[in-house]
């Protein structure tokens, strides 16, 4: 699993915005004032939601599933799945974990089939055959786009999860972002 941020924005608008609230200008000030909001849900924290970052996240099929339940402020874009595949032959580097030889070999006869195949009909059928057989270890690319508010509200819900890709999210997340106090969970 690997995870770049790419880019993060919207920090000084994010600070102006609160200002709006409290009458206050002074960038200082604004900081301050941030430091004790940023910890109080209920709206009180709204300014995270304009903190915006996009990533580039590799992780397994079945890491995705459970990414996929966030699906308030997140967009995603992905790989194509049967693109990548089709690219050069499947090896150890396209999973999560190691596949067993067999496995790796029956996947490369399925997508040499597809390729293979005469007709519409049957290149569906071997795409099916194809789709229906890949491990839920197979590594797919996504550009994630989200804000402070989102992170803070995952970092939180997955912090003791059972998956270990959970653990290297979020500590990724806590290593690349530029304002990681606004992430973690005060008193």
């Amino acid at each position: 699993m690997k995870i770049k941020i790419l880019r993060e924005s919207g920090y000084e608008e994010a600070l102006f915005g609160i200002g709006l609230s409290f009458g206050v200008t002074d960038f200082s000030r604004l900081e301050k004032v941030a430091t004790v909001l940023f910890n109080k849900d209920g709206g009180h924290n709204k300014f995270l939601e304009s903190i915006q970052l996009w990533m580039e996240i590799t992780a397994p099929r079945y890491w995705w599933q459970e990414f996929d339940t966030y699906r308030v402020g997140i967009t995603k874009q992905s790989e194509s799945t049967i693109h990548t595949i089709m690219k050069s032959k499947l090896n150890q580097s396209h999973f999560e974990s190691p596949l067993n030889e067999d496995i790796l070999e029956f996947l490369n006869i399925c997508i040499q089939d597809y390729k293979n195949s005469k007709s519409t009909e049957q290149k569906k059928q071997n795409f099916k055959i194809l789709k229906n057989h890949l491990p839920e270890g197979f590594l797919q690319k996504r550009i994630v786009n989200t804000n402070y508010k989102v992170l803070r509200n995952i970092l939180q819900q997955r912090k003791n999860h059972k998956l270990d890709e959970w653990r290297v999210f979020n500590s990724e997340i806590y290593n690349q972002v530029y304002h990681v106090e606004f992430l973690m969970k005060g008193k």
